[in-house]
């Protein structure tokens, strides 16, 4: 069996001692690399498929700062609809109280005039909550479009200029107006099936209240006519289908008051009429906020006879149909809050599965790129000790010659 000698060169074991050290150093910068900036994966070629992760994962969580952001300005939009709402329903409320009080038989006209001024100035103040805007200057209640005004007009006809219709709401998102049409402008006349109104030419002391629905099934939607006549003392009255030009009852006997039924509703009469007094029964019809608060004023306003005193069927009249319209515009505006107070609450639950995703998605970046800190410690320590080794072994190879072993 023979022997092999090999020989190794000193420059040799120096190469191979500088290319193990510089690998051991470049191992340590990385780590500490890793240990400083947290992250496993410091750059892609460190692991392609981590970064990829990673990536997508930010992308994801950029997105979804994005939907909180505009969320919350869509929050803060709604909640200020939510309160010009709230605002408004005092408002009206304050307004109702002083038709209430308009009614007083106590009062005189000139204290009347003085209701009808604060009158004024709440109206007015409504029309603002109603054209009310955020602090980027857009209305509250545009519905589907307008940058400017929605309500337009003067105080006692007003318009709508927006485009009708509610925003619809997504999976991260919120309407952030309100359809101004539907909350302001859609309050059904009268008691919201049928109005009754005095005529033009009344000069007698009789009114009505807003009357009632007895029998649904027996309504004709028609229009109708009561009117008066009194001999000698003694009234009766006629009801005529003016649709259909037929007389439903002749000279029926009144007396004050009088409750009369026809066609399945029936109304109350009140009062001392004249012979050619007469009230127009009608379906009732689409009108707004800013109409019902104008006709409640004219009622007030204009409730005087030529001499200056008070004629109670026109108040009467006027403030009961006031206060079953006011009734019916107050309840439409509380309709829109109770939307506004939905979206909001909408809009609390988005935020909290937007949370949500943004803690699993900032749990897949970690998982993908962070690094485990204890783990990494551990591998710094191992290489550290390495590296320390590879130097002793390289110094040692520096110390190796032939003269060594000559003497």
């Amino acid at each position: 069996m023979s022997n092999a000698l090999y020989r190794l060169s000193t420059a040799n074991q120096y190469d191979v001692a500088v290319r193990n050290i510089s690998q051991r150093q470049t191992s340590l910068s990385n780590l500490q690399e890793n240990l400083t900036s947290g992250k496993r994966v410091v750059r892609p070629s460190d692991d392609p498929v981590a970064a990829a992760q990673a990536e997508r994962a930010l992308t994801r969580l950029s997105r979804n700062e994005t939907d909180l952001r505009a969320l919350d300005m869509q929050r803060n939009t709604m909640m200020l609809a939510e309160s010009a709402l709230g605002q408004a329903g005092d408002a009206m409320q304050a307004f109702r109280e002083l038709v209430v009080s308009a009614g007083n038989g106590a009062y005189s006209q000139t204290e009347r005039d003085a209701i009808v001024q604060q009158l004024v100035g709440l109206r007015d103040q409504i029309l603002g909550y109603a054209n009310r805007q955020d602090a980027n200057g857009q209305p509250l209640f545009q519905a589907l479009g307008s940058a400017q005004a929605p309500f337009t007009g003067t105080a006692t006809s007003v318009n709508f200029a927006g485009l009708p219709g509610q925003q619809a709401s997504g999976n991260t998102q919120i309407a952030k107006v309100l359809d101004g049409d539907a909350a302001w402008m859609s309050v059904p006349t009268g008691n919201g099936i049928f109005e009754v109104t005095r005529g033009a030419t009344n000069t007698g002391n009789v009114w009505t209240d807003v009357g009632q629905v007895t029998n649904p099934s027996a309504l004709t939607g028609n229009d109708y006519r009561i009117t008066f006549s009194v001999v000698g003392g003694v009234g009766t009255y006629d009801v005529t289908n003016t649709t259909t030009s037929a007389t439903l009852l002749s000279a029926q006997p009144y007396t004050t008051p009088t409750n009369v039924a026809f066609d399945g509703i029936s109304l109350k009469l009140t009062g001392a009429p004249v012979t050619g007094d007469s009230f127009d029964i009608k379906p009732s019809q689409p009108s707004n906020v800013f109409a019902v608060l104008e006709n409640a004023i004219g009622a007030i306003r204009d409730s005087h006879n030529p001499d200056g005193s008070t004629n109670s069927g026109v108040l009467t009249q006027g403030i009961a149909r006031g206060l079953n319209e006011i009734d019916a515009a107050m309840n439409r505006l509380q309709a829109a809050r109770g939307l506004a107070g939905d979206l909001l609450n909408r809009a609390d639950r988005i935020e909290g599965e937007l949370d949500t995703r943004a803690i699993q998605l900032e749990d897949n970046r970690s998982r993908a790129e962070d690094i485990d800190m204890i783990k990494g410690i551990s591998d710094f320590q191992n290489q550290q000790v390495g590296y320390e080794a590879a130097l002793k072994s390289y110094a040692q190879v520096q110390k190796l010659s032939l003269f060594n072993f000559i003497g």
